[in-house]
């Protein structure tokens, strides 16, 4: 650190540097402490001087600060401002920073409207509910409306299923509307619902319906039960937003019904008639 008898040009105290960039000269001297921002010079007489540059790696501080990152973090991102290069990538990684922060605030907003429709859709307050409703949207699960029409006992069960595994949940999720897809594709495709394809997709289909639901055939019939309720009567519009939920159960339900009917069929059992 430099010593200077007199304040320099392009040197400013703490205090104005302060008053500067509309921060307290407190917080600054707790920036010096923990490493963040040191002076650049002091004066012989024990002033601490900050130069133009320090001003930069300041708003540097802050706008990562005000994008939520903890001290730690921020200073493990910043760089030396010593050469045009260096600043160049102080603020590109700061602008990443930026979009990272402005995708996952975006995201934020629209699971808050997607919430907010769903509370005024239920008849009662049932934060139970708004909380699977919430997991459901963080794990970018398009069917987290499906959620609001569980009883509690349904609900429950794929709370103690899953818990928070959001992951768990996603993969298994993702991997079902896989296979609905596929199904659409089969019945396009003129792919026959006793064919060997056609019964490894329903084989795979049920097995990943029993890994969703750990096994539990009341649960299952349960499921059935709000598929068949949603797709039988055509469907509403609020469901998946713009219908497109149902037209797509419905399109799959449309081939493998009969392909999971011929499979119970051949293994000789009815788990539905089993199970209650």
């Amino acid at each position: 650190m430099e010593k200077h008898r007199a304040i320099p040009p392009g040197y400013m105290t703490v205090g104005e540097l302060a008053k500067r960039m509309n921060t307290t000269v407190r917080t600054l001297q707790y920036y010096d402490r923990e490493g963040l921002l040191s002076p650049s010079a002091e004066s012989e007489g024990g002033r601490r001087l900050y130069a133009d540059k320090d001003v930069v790696k300041l708003h540097q501080i802050q706008c990562m600060k005000y994008l939520g990152f903890s001290l730690d973090d921020i200073k493990s991102r910043l760089v030396s401002l010593d050469t045009p290069e260096q600043v160049a990538y102080a603020l590109a990684e700061l602008a990443k920073n930026t979009r990272t922060k402005l995708a996952a605030l975006s995201e934020s907003l629209q699971a808050i409207e997607a919430l907010r429709d769903e509370v005024l859709q239920m008849h009662s307050v049932d934060f139970q509910k708004y909380v699977a409703i919430i997991m459901n949207l963080k794990m970018k699960n398009d069917y987290y409306w499906v959620v609001k029409h569980f009883d509690n006992e349904t609900l429950d069960k794929f709370t103690n299923r899953f818990g928070s595994d959001i992951n768990g949940a996603a993969e298994i999720i993702a991997a079902t509307n896989q296979l609905l897809d596929k199904a659409i594709q089969f019945q396009e495709d003129g792919v026959k619902p006793e064919s060997d394809e056609g019964q490894a997709l329903a084989k795979e289909f049920w097995d990943k319906i029993v890994e969703a639901t750990g096994g539990d055939m009341n649960l299952i019939g349960k499921l059935a039960e709000l598929a068949e309720s949603e797709t039988g009567g055509g469907g509403s519009s609020e469901y998946g937003g713009d219908g497109s939920y149902v037209k797509k159960q419905q399109l799959a339900n449309s081939y493998l019904e009969p392909a999971l009917g011929i499979y119970f069929t051949k293994l000789g059992i009815n788990p539905f008639e089993e199970n209650g």
